[in-house]
């Protein structure tokens, strides 16, 4: 299986390139992003590209892949909701549009949230709500990853520095969260793999919570 990852050098999407690496049902893994990841492999390739807007320039590269798991993603702290939306339903269904048309039928994990609502009172519920539908409208094997909590595994950590704060706080309390709630938690390993396992084997749902994400 030959896979795109969108965000690399992200907490998911370091994650899942780890373990895309790690995996003999990855043949090959291409990341596009602004920046390189400083991973060398022999299954890694990498394009560093500056506009994610517009992909028309590396769509060569693109073409002819099995899935891409798209792990970008931006913080709505402190966003109007129009650079909010042009940061996460822009960017994300330019991409599914672009591959949709290089790679029809292929599969495309986006990984969302835990309370995404294209309906809710939330902002940011509704904008990757809004991204979620027009992702399950295209000509792809489309599912949505809505993670609860995630603890970072294997030296995987968050560019966002409330976050990084927030799970040198929780980690302590990692087990005693699994404990309580095994359905609702997971590492950042459990999220790679499932992502993984959904784009080469399928999944029953579309849309998967943190229980069906734990389920894969």
């Amino acid at each position: 299986m030959k896979v795109i990852i969108f965000g690399a050098t992200g907490m998911i999407g370091r994650a899942a390139l780890r373990e895309c690496l790690l995996d003999e049902r990855v043949t090959d893994v291409l990341t596009v992003g602004r920046a390189a990841t400083g991973v060398t492999h022999p299954k890694l390739r990498e394009v560093v590209h500056a506009d994610l807007f517009d992909l028309s320039p590396i769509e060569d590269r693109l073409a002819g892949h099995d899935a891409c798991f798209f792990c970008l993603g931006v913080s709505s702290a402190g966003m109007s909701e129009r650079d909010y939306r042009r940061l996460t339903y822009d960017l994300t269904v330019a991409a599914g549009r672009t591959l949709a048309r290089l790679n029809p039928g292929s599969a495309f994990v986006y990984v969302s949230g835990a309370g995404t609502d294209a309906q809710g009172r939330a902002m940011w519920a509704r904008v990757k709500g809004e991204t979620e539908n027009a992702l399950l409208g295209m000509d792809l094997r489309a599912y949505m990853f809505r993670p609860g909590y995630i603890q970072p595994m294997h030296g995987v950590t968050s560019r966002t520095r409330l976050y990084r704060l927030g799970y040198v706080v929780t980690r302590p309390l990692y087990p005693v969260l699994r404990r309580m709630f095994p359905a609702s938690v997971l590492t950042s390993e459990q999220l790679a793999k499932a992502m993984i396992t959904a784009a080469a084997d399928g999944a029953p749902e579309r849309v998967l919570g943190p229980a069906g994400i734990n389920a894969l």
